[in-house]
């Protein structure tokens, strides 16, 4: 280790060489310099010198752009040689600060805030981290490697998530569009020649896009899981199944198959719900799992589904989630499910019955006559089932009265169709004849 006087003189007369060498415009003898220095002082293990000599290289009079560049990123290798985390957030905030607002050193400036949040939450503040990952816009960067961006926007909403912040989690991760996973690696664009706009090589740490695909949808289900949007969560383990890397390990898919099968469950009634409900009971996958293919066909069919039973047979599984990757289904998840029965059990009963007496419903819900009346009420106000109760009466019409239009309009195509049948029969009946003469010309 150099004395502190042997130093200061060696830094003296590299600062003599850097000088003449910027005032002349040597790039490359400017870039050796700065670097030669910062590597004396790195050598020398001081550290102090070092971020004061990054400080007073970068603000030189008509300093060049390589060479702040080049000092920037040769200082980046030090931060994991730091004595103690100190020094290394020292180091960090430096080279933050002399990268600040300089467009040529946007990437490495993005890599040490991210370096910086990550201690920050390691110490506990994840609020801090969060809101350092939110200063630097990513997306704007043109030579950052795309997987880098989406790698850091993702850091920034699982940030975000941690601290229940899900309004600016969810902004960031509409930054991200869902389609850029799809796109094949090998079919991109070839790298550009020497005077285009070059993109950097991805850090060997970044994960590759299919492993982001399911980071990010990873994120998504944790943020849906806030409100439980059932659909939503069950789309984003639908994306998940349909990762090649996923779907060729059976002991990866079937806990994702087994997820998705009961956040279909858990949905409300719907066309998007009805399409996933279809599509995952054509999936041959769902024979290694026939619990819950029986789960889906019991949805399917139009039948009354007896809560108690369907219950008692699916209890195990239920509980059984909680030790299976991608977290549990809690109370609210059963209370859901038992919900969803009744909708399904009052929409098989609009559909075989006109008019019913709530009394019968109650009976065929299993439920008493409140309880029966506030689900069908919540289904109409939801606009899932159209329906009338005459409370006085004590009758549900599931008929719903037709407008003037409506009654015009189907009069119209019943109309039609009758005109359509005579003449198709006028026309039968004259091809008769005509058979029937040729035959006794005969």
């Amino acid at each position: 280790m150099a004395s502190g006087g042997d130093l200061e003189a060696k830094v003296e007369a590299f600062l003599n060489v850097e000088k003449q060498a910027r005032n002349s415009g040597d790039v490359a003898g400017t870039k050796k310099a700065v670097t030669d220095i910062l590597q004396l002082c790195f050598e020398a293990g001081a550290w102090k010198t070092l971020n004061d000599q990054i400080i007073v290289l970068s603000k030189r009079r008509g300093q060049l752009k390589q060479a702040v560049t080049a000092m920037v990123q040769q200082a980046m290798q030090y931060i994991d040689q730091t004595p103690d985390i100190d020094t290394r957030i020292e180091l960090i905030k430096t080279l933050n600060l002399v990268s600040a607002g300089k467009i040529y050193v946007e990437i490495e400036r993005a890599r040490l805030i991210k370096k910086l949040a990550k201690i920050k939450e390691e110490q506990g503040q994840i609020a801090e981290a969060a809101d350092l990952m939110q200063e630097v816009a990513v997306e704007t960067f043109g030579a950052m490697a795309k997987t880098e961006k989406i790698a850091f926007i993702l850091e920034q909403v699982r940030l975000c998530l941690d601290r229940q912040d899900y309004v600016r989690a969810q902004i960031l991760a509409r930054k991200i569009s869902p389609r850029v996973f799809e796109i094949d690696p090998s079919k991109e664009k070839k790298k550009p020649k020497e005077g285009d706009n070059v993109v950097e090589e991805a850090p060997a740490d970044i994960p590759t896009l299919p492993e982001l695909k399911k980071i990010y949808y990873e994120l998504m289900i944790r943020y849906y899981s806030h409100n439980d949007e059932y659909l939503e969560i069950c789309r984003c383990y639908k994306s998940i199944y349909d990762i090649p890397s996923i779907k060729e390990d059976p002991s990866k898919w079937i806990p994702i198959l087994r997820k998705i099968c009961w956040y279909l469950v858990l949905a409300p009634h719907g066309p998007m719900q009805s399409s996933l409900l279809n599509s995952t009971l054509e999936d041959k996958n769902l024979s290694e799992v026939p619990n819950f293919k029986l789960l889906l066909k019991h949805l399917v069919t139009m039948e009354v589904i007896q809560w108690t039973s369907l219950w008692n047979t699916f209890k195990d599984e239920f509980e059984s989630e909680k030790t299976l990757p991608g977290g549990s289904l809690g109370e609210k998840a059963a209370e859901d499910f038992k919900l969803r029965i009744i909708e399904h059990n009052i929409i098989v009963v609009s559909k075989y019955y006109s008019r019913i007496t709530l009394k019968r419903l109650a009976e065929l819900l299993c439920l008493s006559l409140q309880e029966a009346e506030k689900h069908l009420s919540d289904m109409v106000v939801s606009k899932a089932l159209g329906a009338k109760i005459d409370r006085p009466l004590g009758i549900v019409n599931f008929q719903t009265a037709s407008n003037s239009n409506e009654v015009l309009n189907s009069w119209a195509t019943n109309l039609e169709k009758l005109l359509d049948l005579v003449e198709k029969s006028c026309h039968q009946i004259h091809k008769e004849s005509m058979v029937h003469k040729a035959a006794l010309k005969i």
